[in-house]
């Protein structure tokens, strides 16, 4: 099942796998990136929500933009490789 997700999001993915040099990668990482993901998720549900309660729909591009950043937050945490994880934080 794995195999499949990680087929589904290999454009997300190969953006911070790709690279040789050296990185430094924590676990600690991975669990902040799950919950800032998480919240991010969370944030965009509000923002959905409130912008169907107001009936703007200049409140849909707040939604977008924190459901994509959690969405990349949830798929590097979860199924990116040490290497990505390390990327999306910037450590060298």
């Amino acid at each position: 099942m794995e195999k499949i997700v990680r087929r589904i999001f290999q454009p997300i993915l190969r953006i911070f796998e790709s690279g040789d040099g050296e990185y430094r990668y924590e676990t600690s990482h991975r669990k902040i990136l799950i919950a800032m993901g998480v919240l991010f998720l969370a944030l965009s549900t509000v923002s959905a929500v409130l912008a169907i309660i107001s009936s703007q729909l200049g409140g849909l591009i707040p939604f977008l933009v924190f459901f994509m950043i959690g969405l990349v937050c949830e798929v590097v945490g979860l199924l990116g490789s040490n290497r990505a994880v390390a990327k999306i934080w910037g450590s060298k």
